[in-house]
This record gives structure tokens, sequence and C-alpha cells, in this order.
């Protein structure tokens, strides 16, 4: 294999279990460098409410321009009760949004697949779940969480307004289906485009512009489009008809969660956050598991690493063009499954439970075979 030459990747632990976790990528990272011939080069920084804690901010500019700078960013999670108090700009929760707008990360790619060996933790019946691969597109940097005016201002008889602004753009719409429809090209080639089109004119504007970019440069592509409160309900229903769905910032944040959800193994869940590839076809990009820091388990060492190790495997896929680790990670973590390993979170009868170390020790080994 011809040795890849520093390949920068920065580890962002963040709060709660996001050191733990991100510590068992840090040994797959190792091991890919000693065994694969590759030679990542590791950086690792503050983040969230463990940043503010020492700067006073959730993100500092030098970790941001560190992001800048990196390959991939892998994230671990971020926030937790200790700094729910903060003012709103210094909230954990803040670092993402700047990394995801200032990374201009546009697109939020998340699977949700119901893994064979965990289809009874499904609250659906396993008929209805079984084989599930869905994936769901997010616009990320647009739409209501970023749009202007917004805030809490005094209106009359000592009440309060809050405000908040929905908007899309052409543009903006138009690189994230572009997103979607590469990759159900690439899966079984069916795309859902999810607004409000009844009630909303931003959503109007999405459908029309999703059509749009269907017509003249993916025909081929089959395209349905479903308002967004439909979709939560058919997502229960009758999951397995979609394929790829593609949403504005608000409902992708809603429906990613339900379907999650869907799956009975939050904890499995990897998501990639992408930028637009430059002239030699490199990209900006965070990866983070869809979990959150779960405090009241941070430091036991039983949070389970897979949804983190499955989250890099998408950057080696995304970002660093290395298809075959990327397979063979997902390949070690099925075998592992199969072996009845779970961490506490997915342990039921018959099964053997293991702690977080464990688990990616046992990764490891089956990438060794």
């Amino acid at each position: 294999m011809i040795k890849v030459k520093k390949r920068k990747i920065l580890l962002l632990p963040g709060d709660g279990i996001g050191p733990e976790v991100i510590s068992e990528v840090k040994k797959i990272i190792n091991w890919l460098n000693s065994n694969k011939s590759l030679d990542f080069e590791i950086d690792e920084d503050l983040v969230g409410g463990a940043a503010y804690d020492k700067h006073g901010t959730p993100i500092t500019d030098e970790v941001f321009y560190k992001a800048l700078e990196s390959k991939a960013v892998i994230l671990g999670a971020v926030g937790g009760p200790k700094w729910d108090n903060l003012e709103f700009s210094k909230k954990p929760e803040r670092a993402l949004l700047k990394l995801r707008k200032e990374l201009k990360l546009f697109a939020n790619l998340r699977p949700a697949i119901c893994f064979k060996q965990l289809v009874d933790s499904s609250s659906l019946k396993p008929e209805v779940v079984s084989g599930l691969d869905i994936m769901i597109v997010r616009e990320l940097t647009g739409g209501i969480y970023f749009g202007e005016p917004r805030g809490i201002k005094p209106i009359d008889n000592g009440q309060r307004k809050g405000i908040n602004t929905h908007t899309y753009t052409t543009s903006e719409i138009e690189r994230v289906a572009r997103v979607a429809f590469d990759l159900a090209k690439k899966r079984n080639n069916k795309v859902t485009s999810c607004e409000k089109s009844n009630v909303m004119e931003a959503g109007q504007l999405w459908k029309e512009e999703v059509q749009i970019i269907h017509d003249k440069e993916y025909p081929d592509v089959e395209l349905k489009h479903m308002l967004a409160d439909n979709c939560a309900m058919q997502l229960l229903r009758n999951p397995k008809q979609f394929d790829v769905i593609v949403t504005d910032n608000l409902f992708g944040d809603i429906l990613s969660d339900e379907a999650a959800m869907l799956t009975g193994s939050l904890g499995l869940l990897p998501s990639a956050s992408l930028g637009a590839k430059d002239k030699d076809g490199n990209m900006r990009s965070m990866y983070e598991p869809v979990h959150g820091s779960a405090p009241d388990i941070a430091g036991k060492g039983i949070a389970n690493p897979i949804a983190t190790i499955l989250s890099f495997s998408m950057a080696l896929r995304y970002s660093l063009n290395l298809e075959k680790e990327a397979d063979a990670i997902d390949k070690a973590v099925q075998k592992v499954l199969d072996d009845g390993l779970r961490t506490k979170d997915i342990a039921s009868k018959g099964t053997k439970e293991v702690n977080t170390e464990a688990m990616g020790n046992a990764i490891i080994a089956y990438l060794q075979k």
C-alpha cells in the first residue's frame, strides 16, 4: 500500500462520555498507523463545557484554526447539566454551531440502520424494522437556527416576544439536494424530500428547487415530495419505504432523531457533517456520534464507543478516501456484535456485557484477523 503522509485528524473529546469514546477511536487510528502503512497525525484539544471551564469560551480561536487545517474533525460529545445556566453564547453547544457554520458544513448525514443483532431492541415490531437502512441528509447551516432577526425582546404590557427567522435560498437548497441525489445513486436510487410547503413559503421554495435540480441533473433518480409531519408518521408506520431523506435544518433535526430511535440502538449510530469540495477534491468535515454526552454514566467506563468508531469509519470513507479501511472497521463492528459482546446500553439476556475499553479492544482484534 502507498504510504500516506501527514493526514491531520483533530480529536475533540468534549464533555461527559466524550473522552472515553474518543479514546477508543484514538487506539484504532494508532493501530492503522502501525499496521496499514498510514501516517495520520493526531491532534487533540478541548471543546464544549471542558473548553469553557478552562478558557471561558466553548471553543477557542486556536481550536477553530486547528479544525480549518485538519482533514477531518472527530467530536465526542458536548454539554451537560453543569453548564445549563450559562448565557446562551457560552453554552457548550455553541461550539458545534460555530464549527458547522464557519467550516461551512452544510450537509449532515445521519444513517439509521437497524443492526440485525439488535432488531429486538427496537420499540417497533421486528418485521417493521428488520433490514432498515435509511440515510437522512439534513441541511445544516441555514433555516431557523441561523436566520436573522432572532432574539427575545420586551413588548407592551410587560410581556416578551421570542423571534426566530426561517429562510432558505436557492443555492442553499441546491447544494444539499445534490448531496442527497448523489448518495441515492450509490444506494437504492430513491430520494424523499420533506418540507411544509402547504403552510410555509420557505417550504414551497424548497420543494420547487429540489424538483428543478432533479429534473435538470438527476432525472434517473426517483424523487418523492412529502410533508414533514407525514414523514414523521410514515417513519413509524413503514420506515423501509425510505432510502434517502433530504430536508431542512429544523425538520432534519427532528426526523433524524426519530429515525435513530427506530433502530433501538442509539449508541451505534454515527453522523457526518460535510462541506463543499474545493478544486482539489478536498472538503472540510466533522464526524460525531448521534448520542449525547450522557453525564450520568461519564467516568464509569461503560459508554458504548461503537457510534464514535463508526463516525471515524465515515471519516475514512468520505474525507480520507480510504474505503477499504472503512469497510474493515464496519465489518469488525458487525463481527463483535455477532459474538454477543454488548456494552451496558444494549446488553440483553444471552449476551456478554463488556466495558468501553473491552469493546474497543475487541474491534481492533477483528481488524488484526
